[in-house]
C-alpha cells in the first residue's frame, strides 16, 4: 500500500492516493490520452504530484515538471517540445503563462478557479477509475540542458511488462543505497519537485514508505520540527540546505529531537568537505552523497564512512553501475589521472533526448555516457569530481548553463564579448559571475545590464555580479579561456567544482 501523505494540515492515506490516481488515469483516458503521452506540471510543491505519480504508473503517461520560476518563453519551449497534451498549473500562476500554452492543450487549475481552465478537484471527483489495458508504467520526463545548448527532455524507454519485476528489484536496491528509502520508512521532502532527484525520491517514497511528509518549500527550523513530529528517518537535503541548517542558533538546533534520522540523501551539487563534516558532527553518521544525473540516474554513493576516510569523494559505483575515466581520445586513465567521467547504471532503462536523438548519441561511448564532468578514481575505485567540462554551474542545487546567459549578454548594445561562470559562494556553493569586454568607446554600466537581463531571463540565471574587463583571455586556438578567468576566484579553495 502506498505511503500516507502529509502536507501542511492535509493528510491523505495510501488508499486515498491509489483511488485518486485511478480516477486521474481514468480522466486522462476520457480526454483521449494514450500510453506514451505527456502531461505537464507547472506547480509549486503540492499533493497533486502524488496523484500524477500514481496515474502515470497506471496509464503509462509521462509527466513533465516545469520550473515555475521560468519565463514565459522557457515555459512555451518545454510545452511545445514535450508535446504535452495536458497542463496542470496552480491557478495563481496561470495568468502569467497563459500565452505560452499551445492550442489544444487541456489546462487544469489547481487551488483556484479560472474562466479558461478546468477546476481540478471537481473534475477529478467526477472521473471514473481507469479501465484501460495494463501498460508499462511511466514516470517523469525531466528537462536538462545536459552538456550544452537548449534544454533537452530526458525520456526513458518503457520497461516491458515481463521485465517489470526484475527491473523494480534493481531500482529498489539503488534507491535504498542512494536515498535510504526502504519499506516502512518515514520520509520528508522539502526540495522543489520540479527537479529530477526530488521527483524520483517522492515516487519511490510513495510506493514504499509508511509516511511521506511534503512541505511547500524548505524552511530550516520547520524541517527540524517535522522530523521530531513525524519521527522522520529519511530526508533529502542538498548542500545549501546544510548551510542554512547549520546557521540556525545552537539553542534552536538543540530544541528538537532528531534521533529518528537514519539516512540523509544528497544529490545534484557537490558538498564541501567542511560542511559535510559539520553535519556529520551534528547528526552522526547519516549523511550520504550521490553522483547522479537525470540521464544516468544514481551512479555512485559516498557513505558517512567514505566521507570520513576520503573527504570530497563521490563514492563508489552502486551495484552493477559502471564507471570509467577516459581521456579525450577514449583511452582509460590511470588511478588519480583526471579525465572525462563515463557511466552507466543498468537499474535504469535507457533513454534518449526527446526530438534530439543525435544529442543522445553524441554523449555515448561503448554504452556509457558522459555529461562532460571531469574527475578521477583513486586506487580503490572511489570517484572524485574535479570540474565540469561543460562549464555548467550548480548554484543551490540548481543547474544553470552559462551559454544561455552569454547568448543574451552578447546582444546587449556595446558588448564585444562576454563570459559567465561560477565563483565560490559560501551558501549556494557557486554563484554566477559575468565578465564583459566592451566594444571600443562603449560605456557599460553593470547595474543597467543586470536589470536588462532580468527582463529576459529567470531571476536565478542573472549573474549576481558583473565586471567590465578590457579584454577576455583566449587560448592558442582562439577559444575563450574561461578557465583562466575562473581560476582567479577559486584559488586557495579546498574544494573546486
Amino acid at each position: 500500500m502506498p505511503a500516507d501523505l502529509w502536507f501542511e494540515s492535509l493528510h491523505r492515506t495510501g488508499h486515498d492516493i491509489v483511488a485518486r490516481g485511478e480516477r486521474l488515469a481514468g480522466g486522462w483516458r476520457q480526454l483521449g490520452l494514450v500510453e506514451g503521452d505527456v502531461v505537464a506540471l507547472l506547480l509549486r510543491n503540492d499533493p497533486v504530484f502524488a496523484d500524477v505519480a500514481a496515474a502515470c504508473r497506471i496509464a503509462g503517461i509521462y509527466y513533465c515538471p516545469i520550473n515555475w520560476h521560468f519565463t514565459i518563453a522557457e515555459v512555451r519551449f518545454v510545452l511545445e517540445d514535450s508535446g504535452a497534451r495536458v497542463l496542470l498549473v496552480h491557478a495563481d500562476l496561470l495568468e502569467s503563462v497563459r500565452a505560452a500554452v499551445p492550442p489544444g492543450v487541456a489546462v487544469f487549475a489547481i487551488g483556484g478557479t479560472d474562466a479558461d481552465a478546468i477546476e481540478y478537484e471537481p473534475w477529478l471527483s467526477a472521473q471514473p477509475p481507469y479501465d484501460g489495458p495494463r501498460v508499462a508504467p511511466r514516470a517523469h520526463l525531466a528537462y536538462t540542458s545536459g552538456t550544452t545548448g537548449r534544454p533537452k527532455g530526458v525520456i526513458r524507454n518503457p520497461v516491458p511488462l515481463g521485465d517489470a519485476d526484475s527491473q523494480l528489484a534493481r531500482m529498489r536496491s539503488v534507491v535504498a543505497q542512494s536515498f535510504g528509502i526502504v519499506p516502512g520508512c518515514r520520509a520528508l521532502m522539502s526540495a522543489p519537485l520540479y527537479h529530477s532527484a526530488p521527483g524520483v525520491f517522492i515516487q519511490q517514497a510513495l510506493q514504499m514508505a509508511e509516511r511521506l511528509v511534503l512541505t511547500t518549500r524548505f524552511d530550516a527550523e520547520q524541517v527540524l520540527a517535522l522530523v521530531e513530529q513525524h519521527r522522520i528517518d529519511v530526508l533529502y537535503l542538498v548542500p545549501i540546505m546544510y548551510v542554512r541548517l547549520l546557521k540556525l542558533p545552537q539553542e534552536v538546533r538543540a530544541r528538537y529531537d532528531l534521533s529518528s534520522i537514519r539516512f540523509v540523501a544528497s544529490t545534484g551539487s557537490p558538498c564541501a568537505p567542511e560542511i559535510k563534516r559539520a553535519m556529520l558532527d551534528w547528526l552522526g553518521p547519516v549523511i550520504h552523497e550521490t553522483y547522479a544525473s537525470s540521464e544516468a540516474g544514481m551512479v555512485t554513493v559516498a557513505t558517512p564512512a567514505d566521507a570520513a576516510a576520503r573527504p570530497g569523494t563521490a563514492g563508489r559505483p552502486i551495484d552493477a553501475a559502471q564507471l570509467r575515466i577516459l581521456d579525450v581520445d577514449g583511452n582509460a586513465c590511470a588511478p588519480g589521472e583526471v579525465g572525462l567521467v563515463y557511466v552507466r547504471q543498468p537499474a535504469y532503462p535507457d533513454f534518449t533526448y526527446l526530438n534530439n536523438d543525435a544529442a543522445r548519441r553524441a554523449i555515448d561511448r561503448d554504452g556509457l555516457i558522459s555529461l562532460g564532468d571531469m574527475g578521477y578514481v583513486d586506487a580503490d575505485g572511489y570517484l572524485f569530481i574535479c570540474d565540469r567540462a561543460s562549464d555548467m554551474v550548480i548554484s543551490g542545487g540548481v543547474n544553470i548553463y552559462p551559454a544561455e546567459i552569454e547568448h543574451q549578454l552578447v546582444r546587449y548594445p556595446g558588448v564585444a564579448d562576454c563570459a559567465v561562470f561560477g565563483v565560490p559562494d559560501d551558501e549556494y556553493g557557486e554563484r554566477l559571475h559575468g565578465v564583459i569586454e566592451p566594444m571600443p568607446d562603449a560605456e557599460i554600466d553593470p547595474a543597467v545590464v543586470t536589470e536588462w537581463l532580468r527582463a529576459r531571463l529567470s531571476g536565478f540565471k542573472v549573474p549576481r555580479t558583473i565586471e567590465i574587463a578590457s579584454h577576455l583571455p583566449r587560448d592558442e586556438t582562439g577559444k575563450l579561456a574561461k578557465r583562466r578567468l575562473r581560476d582567479q576566484h577559486w584559488a586557495g579553495r579546498t574544494r573546486r567544482v
